[in-house]
């Protein structure tokens, strides 16, 4: 099986030579027919051989698919879930990856699944974070006081046992 490098050079080949191909005013369908390629793909090269030239073909390209946010939206995401959710509209302050998913989708018309929005924010740098699971209500002076005199009142030692 061909290396992941060397199908990308193959490639690269494919795309010049169809440009010296188009270039002698080969028909598209006669160079999708000689290189055997999809006559799309000769249009694709065609286009941007007449737009950007011959360079414009050469290196991989773009692999894969497009990202759903580009840079500039990515970075205003992280500057939106810096202000918190409460300043978007949220009923408490705890970002879920349903409400990122809302706040893109609002912001940007963006529509991602709960998988997507946590690829997205790992690929900025956040990470899950779990709220302190204490009361706003807390009471700490009660809770000490309780802990010093009540909790030993009511902690039972364990039995003596002849071993």
């Amino acid at each position: 099986m061909k290396k992941r490098k060397d199908r990308l050079k193959e490639l690269e080949r494919r795309r010049i030579g169809a440009a010296r191909l188009l270039q002698r005013d080969v028909r598209q369908a006669e160079v999708a027919r000689r290189l055997h390629v999809s006559r799309q793909s000769v249009s694709r090269w065609a286009a941007t051989l007449q737009a950007e030239g011959v360079d414009a073909l050469r290196g991989p390209g773009r692999t894969g698919r497009k990202p759903s946010l580009d840079v500039e939206q990515r970075r205003q995401l992280g500057a939106y879930l810096l202000q918190g959710a409460l300043a978007h509209g949220f009923p408490t302050e705890l970002w879920t990856l349903k409400r990122v998913g809302a706040l893109i989708r609002q912001k940007f018309a963006v529509t991602l699944s709960v998988p997507q929005v946590w690829r997205v924010l790992g690929q900025m740098g956040f990470s899950c974070q779990r709220p302190e699971g204490k009361a706003r209500e807390r009471n700490e002076q009660a809770i000490a006081r309780w802990r010093r005199y009540r909790w030993p009142a009511l902690k039972k030692t364990a039995p003596e046992t002849d071993a």
